[in-house]
């Protein structure tokens, strides 16, 4: 009995009706009045709770404002993070790769070289077998061959029969050397006397590495061959090409000049440069 006795009282209490009245504070006159139970009071506000809460979460979910939560990051930032850290990368290994080009060709342009690891004549054979990096051993068929074209030899009586590759360069100018090329003292270099202004030509097809101007050689240019092979032109007066460029045989890559403070009047400073070692110009060019 007393359990039904509860549950009508508070079944009475949540359908027992009241007014909520607004009214004029000053007039007293009655502006909106609401009939309401408690059982309408707590469903409406738990609908309303709902519908806020789920705007909420929606406001979130799809706008802008959820980057703004403390420890929330956007997809688009993320995919930019890692873009970013790609691109880091990727420089990185450029400018380590850019260092280690740089560093190859600074003992160029200063003369740095180790007399220990200097071996001239192994460098000049080097360069006027120019062997390959193949394997070059003989097989029996070719060994054959060789004999039977040796024998054939014998009796020609013209000089073209034998077969010899000479390394061969374009004279950058021509004109009278003033010092010429000695590792000793480490001129690694020939000095041209020429004309100021004089065209100075590429002594091979190439690509230029190197084209700006330095306090101690005045403008220089560097160009990179083939085979590992450096040439060096310092001293000139202006250049006419910019790093990067490609050049022909003979194609002028800047007017000699007197610049630079080593330099001791109008020539040519050239260099020739295999594998990181310096060679002899004249061994290769007739500057006459």
């Amino acid at each position: 009995m007393s359990k039904k006795k509860s549950s009508k009282k508070i079944k009475k209490k949540l359908f027992h009706k009241y007014r909520l009245v607004i009214l004029n504070e000053d007039t007293f006159e009655e502006r909106l009045s609401f009939k309401l139970t408690r059982l309408n009071v707590f469903v409406l506000m738990s609908i309303s709770v709902i519908v806020l809460i789920a705007a909420t979460t929606i406001l979130i979910a799809f706008t802008p404002l959820r980057e703004y939560i403390p420890g929330y990051s956007s997809t688009a930032l993320k995919k930019k993070a890692v873009a970013l850290t790609y691109k880091v990368d990727s420089l990185e290994n450029v400018l380590t790769i850019n260092e280690r080009y740089y560093e190859s060709i600074k003992k160029v342009l200063h003369g740095e070289i180790s007399t220990e690891e200097f071996n001239k004549d192994s460098i000049q054979e080097e360069i006027k077998l120019e062997i390959t990096q193949e394997d070059l051993e003989p097989t029996r068929a070719d060994s054959l061959l060789r004999e039977k074209v040796e024998k054939e030899d014998k009796y020609n009586l013209f000089e073209t029969a034998t077969s010899k590759i000479n390394f061969v360069l374009f004279p950058p100018v021509n004109g009278v050397i003033s010092e010429s090329y000695d590792a000793k003292k480490k001129h690694y270099a020939v000095d041209i006397v020429v004309p100021k202004d004089t065209p100075v030509k590429s002594t091979a097809d190439g690509t230029v590495i190197f084209a700006e101007w330095t306090a101690e050689t005045g403008h220089v240019v560097i160009l990179e061959h083939s085979n590992g092979l450096i040439s060096v032109y310092k001293h000139n007066s202006s250049l006419t090409k910019q790093q990067g460029d490609l050049v022909k045989t003979g194609e002028v890559i800047a007017m000699a000049g007197n610049s630079g403070e080593y330099s001791t009047g109008t020539h040519l400073h050239f260099e020739l440069w295999k594998d990181g070692y310096p060679i002899n110009p004249t061994n290769f060019i007739d500057f006459n």
